[in-house]
């Protein structure tokens, strides 16, 4: 086995297991704290309570009808904002995680080709496929381009595989 295929399966693994620390840290310090899932409750439970107050009100609703609306909506927005401030925290843990990640891991794979790509990319994005390696072979790829690529894919499959697994209790009864 070559030592390209070798890295490009390390790198596929590697994005794998960023992908499900990425996950593991949003889970510990969000999704399973009780503030978090108290303002969840509180936006679900002010967005269908709006909702209502929208479809029953009519054009010749008086002020005090509109300023009851209006005042649901802010307090909507500042349950909204309280929401984002709590996945913040996360966001800054997995950022300082992957910036020690990348760098340690830029450090291994620095100035080696770990794919061949099939294709020579757009002038613009020839310096992330390409960065750090010799030569002016474009289609030689980069560590940080295959696994940019690579974390891109499985977070987006790893969400829809997650939701899948959260609400498939919801629909089959």
């Amino acid at each position: 086995m070559s030592t390209m295929f070798a890295d490009t399966i390390l790198i596929v693994f590697i994005s794998i297991c960023t992908a499900l620390l990425a996950e593991g840290i949003t889970w510990v310090l969000v999704y399973r704290t009780d503030k978090y899932k108290r303002l969840k409750a509180e936006v679900e439970k002010q967005s269908k309570k709006l909702e209502k107050k929208k479809e029953t009100i009519t054009e010749s609703a008086g002020r005090q009808q509109k300023k009851k609306i209006e005042r649901q909506e802010e307090k909507l927005k500042n349950n909204n904002r309280d929401l984002s401030m709590v996945r913040m925290k996360s966001m800054f843990a997995i950022g300082f995680c992957f910036t020690a990640l990348m760098g340690m891991f830029n450090s291994i794979f620095d100035g080696r080709v770990v794919a061949k790509l099939p294709f020579v990319p757009l002038s613009y994005i020839q310096g992330l496929s390409h960065r750090n390696l010799l030569g002016e072979d474009y289609t030689d790829c980069s560590f940080i381009f295959l696994y940019i690529l690579c974390t891109m894919s499985i977070r987006q499959v790893m969400f829809i595989y997650f939701l899948y697994i959260l609400f498939l209790p919801y629909f089959c009864d």
